[in-house]
């Protein structure tokens, strides 16, 4: 195993933003998390898992840092993960 491989296996703190549906079964706006996942889409499951997230990452729009990007992001210490559910309004 590389090296690259071995750190990306750590523990990282991220911040999570909930909204809508996400914000109602995970009870609450936001968190700080420690987690090993290396992609926006392994912390979605992991997430998913925890909360029972009923809606599959493909209906999500994925935001780091303020920019949308896709779930296959790598993730960093640091950084602001906002998974936005679709939205109905009117």
């Amino acid at each position: 195993m590389s090296v690259a491989n071995v750190s990306d296996c750590r523990p990282k703190t991220v911040r999570l933003r909930y909204f809508a549906l996400l914000r109602e079964q995970a009870k609450r706006d936001n968190e700080v998390r420690a987690t090993t996942a290396r992609t926006c889409a392994e912390l979605y499951f992991e997430l998913q898992k925890e909360y029972s997230f009923p809606l599959p990452l493909s209906q999500m729009k994925v935001a780091v840092n303020e920019e949308f990007v896709g779930p296959e992001r790598p993730l960093q210490a640091g950084d602001e993960v906002v998974f936005i559910p679709p939205v109905a309004g009117g």
